[in-house]
């Protein structure tokens, strides 16, 4: 029987607390239903905000018409604040400030508008108003509202359109506006969060504003994503407006990759040269030294610390006038002049000079076009070319004064069967100095002219075959007879590289009463 009545006391006592707790939830919504049903009726002609957390409970037109201007992600007090932190400093502490104080005012950096909050039946309530008339701050006619909606309309399809990152940043640092772009960035970095807070996170540590002297600075930085191994790189650059400083990053890693492998390419190609004997030069468009080999520093005898310098081309060429390691010149001005027309026909690649230095070598310089504007020059030292030419030359020459020494004629040929040389005498003979003749003189030629002034002879015909001839070959001797009555001694001897020499000696005259001694002839195999 106790237990009975225990059980319904208890069962009573449930029922009474359960009705309790639906008369204050009845109570305090229907508070909460009048709190916003006053809010939008009577102050509708207001900018309200009415916050439970983090989220809008309730607003008028007006300020919902403010807060749809916010293109940003994230809760509807992110989206307010970003509105109104550029206006209101202390907007992003606001609502824990309200919390402790229970209200709070705030007063905008033009001092024209001032932002009030306040605890309202466990809601945060936001009263934007005009200084002067506690009147809404935001009160234009239609056509300036729709002026300015097309204005603003226009500016953020424009910001968040542009496939850069844009922010601006206060004078302590802090972000107060952002495109879509640097949003989509922000997210990506605080992946890990639920809710996106404003402001967003800041990807780019250690940016410098510009300086005092400049309005506008540009620095490059690298980000990484997560996820992501690979360095984002953007060029950053900053411009001052007022107190506040815009920011804009651009991707630009197609542009490092580029240069990298560029770099690769300089560094693969400088090691190239190292190993060349020809000193290379090589300057930019703005014509300075960019790329240089080893044999360079060896050739003008230029120090490594000044060419890596970067030198200008003047005063590349003027440092060479200083080293004397170019033709010495008659006075500056024309020196000046020269490297003029130096510079201009390396750039149409017709620049190929000869330097006969005071030191006694001898360069080759060349100059080409170089991709981008650029110019390569080439040095050669070619001192030992030019000594051997030259003492070639006077061998030569040596050679042709002993052939004209001689008072036979001679006649050499080349493999190919050309009058390749002949000396005074063969001149006399038959008349004529062949060098003197702009085209080749074969040995059908040469036989050709000697025909007309001989009898008739199978000689010329065995000469031509023993020219053309291949393999080992035989001197043989024929004798000649010339028109005029005169004898010749052809002597045919074999040379090197297949050339063929062909003397005429003439015989002594037929009165004479010395016995003549009968000549042989041998025909070559």
């Amino acid at each position: 029987m106790f237990n009975a009545i225990l059980a319904l006391a208890l069962i009573f006592s449930s029922f009474l607390t359960a009705l309790a707790a639906l008369l204050g939830f009845a109570i305090f919504s229907r508070n909460k239903g009048k709190s916003l049903n006053r809010l939008a009726k009577s102050e509708k002609n207001k900018i309200t905000f009415l916050f439970e957390d983090e989220n809008l409970a309730d607003s008028t037109s007006a300020a919902r018409q403010i807060l749809k201007t916010a293109n940003v992600t994230g809760s509807d007090w992110g989206k307010l604040v970003f509105i109104l932190k550029s206006r209101f400093d202390g907007v992003s502490n606001l609502a824990s400030n309200t919390l402790e104080s229970g209200f709070v005012s705030l007063v905008s950096s033009d001092g024209t508008s001032r932002l009030d909050a306040e605890l309202a039946d466990g809601m945060l309530r936001l009263d934007l108003l005009d200084v002067e008339t506690s009147e809404p701050s935001f009160k234009l006619d239609r056509h300036s509202l729709t002026a300015f909606q097309d204005e603003l309309e226009t500016h953020r399809a424009t910001a968040t359109n542009v496939p850069y990152l844009n922010w601006r940043e206060n004078s302590k640092g802090e972000i107060i506006w952002a495109n879509r772009a640097y949003l989509v960035i922000a997210e990506i970095v605080q992946s890990n969060k639920t809710v996106i807070s404003w402001p967003p996170v800041q990807l780019f540590e250690n940016i410098k504003p510009p300086e005092k002297k400049s309005n506008s600075a540009k620095q490059r930085v690298a980000l990484a994503l997560p996820g992501d191994d690979n360095q984002n790189w953007f060029e950053i650059h900053s411009a001052s407006i007022g107190q506040d400083t815009l920011f804009t990053a651009t991707p630009i890693d197609e542009v490092v990759k580029a240069e990298e492998t560029l770099s690769e390419f300089v560094t693969t190609l400088t090691g190239t040269f190292a190993h060349l004997t020809i000193g290379l030069a090589i300057f930019d468009q703005e014509r300075k030294l960019s790329l240089f080999n080893p044999a360079l520093t060896d050739l003008t005898m230029l120090p490594a610390e000044f060419l890596c310098g970067q030198p200008t081309l003047f005063a590349f060429l003027d440092r060479l006038r200083e080293k004397r390691m170019m033709p010495e010149p008659k006075n500056y001005k024309t020196w000046r002049q020269e490297m003029s027309e130096l510079e201009e026909k390396a750039i149409t690649g017709t620049y190929s000079k000869t330097w006969f230095l005071p030191t006694g070598q001898t360069y080759r310089v060349t100059g080409r076009p170089h991709p981008g504007g650029a110019v390569a020059f080439l040095f050669e030292d070619i001192s030992s070319e030019i000594s051997l030419t030259h003492r070639f030359r006077a061998e030569l020459e040596m050679g042709r004064s002993a052939l004209d020494c001689l008072d036979e004629a001679v006649a050499v040929f080349t493999s190919g069967g050309v009058l390749s040389m002949t000396n005074t005498a063969y001149a006399s003979l038959w008349g004529g100095d062949p060098s003197t003749s702009l085209s080749d003189i074969n040995v059908s030629d040469a036989t050709t002219a000697w025909n007309q002034k001989c009898c008739p002879t199978p000689v010329w015909r065995q000469l031509r075959g023993y020219v053309s001839e291949q393999g080992e070959r035989k001197r043989w001797v024929a004798p000649v007879t010339m028109q005029d009555g005169r004898v010749l001694n052809c002597r045919i001897t074999p040379m090197i590289e297949g050339a063929t020499m062909v003397t005429f000696a003439q015989s002594a005259p037929k009165h004479t009463e010395r016995v003549l001694e009968p000549v042989s002839e041998q025909t070559g195999s």
